[in-house]
């Protein structure tokens, strides 16, 4: 299963409008139908909160939202513990606390995450500085513990 944050389906639907690659938007929501795609619920509501239209597809093909359990909070405890990020209290300049349980939900579906944002190529100092999602999967979008712990060994 691929699990999709907001920045894919939202640039998705900004770069590739229904009417214009109407086999692309068939594909998806065939692929949709066969739960081979999903969506956090926290994404689905960036996504119906930026882009209403899309938010509305995304319902009518039925997509599956994937609640916040007690499991994923869980994960997304670990992942600020190792992202050392206390309370609330997130860097500016790093990941915000829906990537944090975006990426908390893919590593519990033990889902590739299909995300928009970049690679950040050279790892920061500082932990929380992560900037995306997509920092704190391993090359093949994998979210683990695992390669979290493997890359913040490296900082510590």
């Amino acid at each position: 299963m691929r699990v999709f944050d907001a920045s894919s389906l939202i640039h998705a639907w900004d770069n590739y409008p229904l009417e214009q690659f109407p086999p692309l938007w068939r594909w998806l929501a065939e692929q949709i139908e066969a739960e081979d795609i999903a969506v956090p619920q926290v994404a689905y509501e960036e996504v119906a909160a930026k882009t209403p239209e899309c938010g509305d597809w995304l319902r009518d093909a039925g997509v599956r939202r994937l609640p916040v359990t007690a499991e994923i909070l869980q994960r997304a405890l670990q992942i600020k513990g190792f992202l050392a990020i206390v309370d609330d209290a997130y860097h500016p300049k790093g990941v915000g606390e829906n990537d944090i349980l975006i990426v908390a939900t893919a590593a519990v579906e033990n889902a590739e995450l299909v995300s928009n944002e970049a690679r950040q190529t050279k790892v920061p100092d500082i932990p929380a500085k992560r900037k995306n999602a997509v920092s704190l999967c391993d090359a093949r979008r994998r979210c683990s513990l695992r390669e979290l712990h493997r890359v913040n060994s490296r900082i510590r």
